[in-house]
């Protein structure tokens, strides 16, 4: 409450009008509208504005109304004011630039996110509120729910601004990568002077996309694992410059083609599947993927990914996926099976 008030003098009514704006911003919805007298008592008790001119709010909204109506080139084309009408009991924010929906669906990306910290998580999510007004946050309180599997690194968004500048600028980065032990810590393990190309949200983890000073091949390494980056005053080594990708590399293949990120020379590969995994076969290789029903219980699929990510697939799927071809993946997958069976037929002490 603000005790000292004063009589509006003509800069002050510029100051009212962007007040006008924070409080319906603030304060209203359909739900939730508010009289011209309302508004007033805002201005006054909120923020020390004595308005004496009691047509100011109505001529105002009107104003307002119109600016966001006739501004396609801004917030504003996005937003929309209904006003007090005879059939309505006041005014209200009528469209803003995100609908409580879809800022549902960011805030929940946010927390749901592995690679984003918990506290992170929360000042993100206290931004996104900003965004709608005070009725919107209190519905997002259940959000809050634990998330152990959220990354511990606080250096995330230092990592990224950093990354985008050396990508921006062409130059080289060097940093440490971690992995956590049995403290559960992240613990250094190796440091690195890479050239980076792309920044990668998949499977719920943040991966940077570089190339390899040392191998001359493309890597992915998670983001939320990086500590003490810096830019280096080196230039990165061009994409093409490196082994098996002189055409460049195709953003959208890493997403629809690389279910887990390994960096491996991408082959053709057959398997048989079972038709009721046919929904995760698309799910995870894209509409890219060669779908043949053999059967009403079997599906044959062609796909181009990692040797590595494959087998690691399709032990996931063990139940109801078998690799026809390469032989050589299918072989490498028997072994892996030869060795989970001796483990199991003896418990190792």
């Amino acid at each position: 409450m603000v005790e000292k008030k004063e009589h509006c003098k003509e800069g002050d009514k510029k100051m009212a009008l962007i007040r006008m704006i924070q409080i319906l911003e603030r304060e209203t919805d359909p739900d939730h509208p508010l009289t011209q007298q309302e508004i007033l008592d805002k201005l006054n008790n909120d923020f020390g504005l004595v308005i004496n001119d009691r047509k100011f709010v109505g001529r105002n909204l009107k104003l307002l109304r119109e600016l966001f109506e006739n501004d396609p080139y801004s917030y504003n084309a996005a937003c929309a004011i209904s006003l007090e009408t005879d059939k309505r009991r006041g005014s209200y924010f009528d469209k803003r630039l995100f609908e409580n929906s879809e800022l549902r669906v960011l805030i929940d990306a946010v927390w749901s996110s592995k690679y984003i910290p918990e506290n992170y998580s929360k000042d993100l999510i206290e931004k996104l509120c900003l965004l709608s007004n005070k009725y919107f946050k209190s519905n997002v309180k259940n959000v809050f729910v634990p998330n152990r599997n959220k990354s511990k690194n606080k250096d995330l968004f230092f990592n990224i601004e950093t990354i985008s500048e050396a990508i921006d600028s062409g130059k080289q980065i060097s940093f440490d990568y971690n992995k956590y032990q049995t403290d559960k810590e992240l613990h250094k393990t190796v440091s690195h002077k890479e050239s980076p190309y792309r920044l990668i949200s998949h499977n719920q983890r943040y991966y940077l996309m570089y190339g390899s000073e040392k191998y001359k091949n493309i890597g992915f390494i998670r983001v939320d694992k990086i500590t003490n980056i810096k830019i280096e005053k080196d230039p990165l080594t061009p994409i093409k410059k490196l082994t098996g990708s002189k055409d460049g590399f195709d953003d959208a293949s890493v997403i629809s083609t690389l279910p887990y990120m390994y960096a491996d020379k991408k082959e053709s590969i057959t398997f048989y599947a079972s038709i009721e995994v046919t929904d995760d076969v698309v799910d995870t290789f894209g509409t890219a993927a060669s779908i043949k029903k053999i059967s009403d219980e079997k599906i044959e699929v062609t796909v181009r990914t990692s040797l590595q990510a494959m087998r690691f697939w399709a032990l996931q799927y063990l139940n109801a996926v078998e690799v026809i071809s390469p032989e050589s993946l299918r072989n490498t997958i028997k072994n892996d099976l030869d060795l989970a069976r001796k483990k199991y037929d003896t418990i190792q002490g």
